[in-house]
């Protein structure tokens, strides 16, 4: 195609990768706002309920390196069209289970599925726009999490009361099928892509640590696993402690969740295209992050149980609009910075440390819980994670010497 055909094909890679996105979040994030249907039929503690969340995610701690890696190899439609079937299929036997443990076991293989659609639809995106409004489309690609999260948040509940949470699943796994072959039909590499993955080095341990070893790749992981846990302690738990805290009904709860994710749909598209300003400013954006988050949280704890609502839905989209929207500089950070013919990889890697947070966060936050007896501690672990996240990466960048831009994007 020409370039004129090129410009306005790249935006409808945006869209359906974007697309994509939003129907296996709503699948995969449904989970949050299902957790307390979840947590009543299978009565189940804290922890068991935050262990919901982490299985979910368990599969790509150790697939999106693999994932990363096939994505630089092979194409993007195949790899997200057959994520899409594993996942449809893990939450249809997901929604069949008659025990906590089968539940489990399926939200895994879901969790497997879903890997192949962030990296994916991230590396598609960083390919059409490279070099040219890369934090916008990154960040109008990533929206589509926290949109399909907040979508799932408003209808899903009410589905699960209406119906059973069982048919909300497979409402989740159908739409997530037909995002995933959507993008499958319509996707195609630009120019000159196959070329660059051909000349790319086999995957090895050499390779990964060469890029475990890079400064923005360290400040990328400790930035990404702050961000993430309370990314993930937020979705799991706020629904819960305005029921258990405020006294808010599970279903009227999830409007405030929903809003929370409408706030962090907003804030990837926002803080992403901010960051197109200057390549220094999308990591700086990550520190504005980790501060807003810690100080949206500490607000969470101090407010009393009879607080107006709408300052409760005012605080919950101050969360949503950073504690999610921080994704979508950190992804262009880590694509722009990515060299060329291992952008896929480089992806995968820091998505698959990001899983630790996601992986631990929920469950870990939940024992806390229980064995606390309360929310406030809960809470203030989260705010404990940001401040140390914040001091190992912001606080040390700045005593270094001013010539010293090694954290910076490398110009291509």
């Amino acid at each position: 195609m020409d370039r004129v055909e090129a410009k306005a094909y790249r935006w409808l890679v945006l869209a359906a990768a974007t697309s994509a996105q939003a129907t296996a979040s709503f699948a995969l994030l449904g989970l949050a706002a299902l957790a307390g249907f979840l947590q009543r039929d299978f009565k189940l503690s804290a922890a068991e309920t935050g262990l919901l969340i982490t299985a979910s995610y368990a599969a790509p701690l150790f697939s999106l390196l693999f994932v990363g890696d096939l994505l630089d190899r092979k194409s993007e439609r195949l790899i997200i069209g057959i994520g899409a079937a594993i996942l449809f299929a893990g939450l249809v036997l997901a929604a069949a289970s008659s025990s906590y443990a089968v539940l489990l076991g399926w939200l895994v293989v879901a969790g497997l599925g879903y890997s192949a659609t962030q990296p994916g639809g991230s590396k598609s995106v960083s390919a059409w726009f490279r070099g040219d409004r890369l934090g916008l489309a990154m960040g109008v690609r990533q929206a589509g999490l926290p949109l399909g999260g907040a979508v799932a948040a408003a209808i899903l509940p009410a589905m699960a009361a209406a119906w059973s949470w069982r048919a909300a699943f497979v409402v989740g796994a159908a739409a997530a099928l037909g995002g995933g072959l959507a993008f499958a039909l319509i996707y195609r590499p630009p120019a000159g892509e196959a070329a660059v993955a051909s000349r790319r080095p086999s995957l090895s341990w050499p390779v990964v640590a060469s890029l475990l070893r890079e400064s923005w790749m360290r400040n990328a992981m400790v930035a990404g696993l702050a961000l993430v846990s309370a990314q993930y302690g937020i979705l799991t738990w706020l629904m819960l402690y305005l029921r258990d805290y405020a006294h808010i009904a599970l279903t009227r709860g999830a409007l405030f969740l929903s809003l929370a994710q409408a706030a962090g749909t907003v804030g990837r598209v926002a803080l992403a295209a901010w960051s197109d300003r200057a390549p220094a400013a999308r990591f700086r954006l990550l520190s504005l992050s980790m501060i807003a988050v810690a100080a949206g949280i500490v607000v969470l704890i101090v407010v009393p149980p009879w607080t107006p609502e709408p300052a409760l839905a005012l605080l919950a989209a101050w969360l949503g609009f950073f504690g999610l929207g921080w994704y979508g500089p950190w992804v262009a950070y880590v694509a722009e910075v990515a060299p060329a013919d291992k952008v896929g990889l480089t992806l995968g890697t820091a998505m698959a440390l990001n899983q630790l947070g996601i992986i631990a966060a929920p469950p870990l936050l939940g024992l806390v819980h229980d064995l606390a007896g309360g929310y406030a501690a809960l809470w203030s672990c989260l705010v404990a994670v940001l401040a140390v996240a914040y001091a190992a990466t912001t606080l040390r960048a700045a005593v270094r010497s001013a010539g010293d831009r090694s954290d910076l994007p490398r110009p291509r």
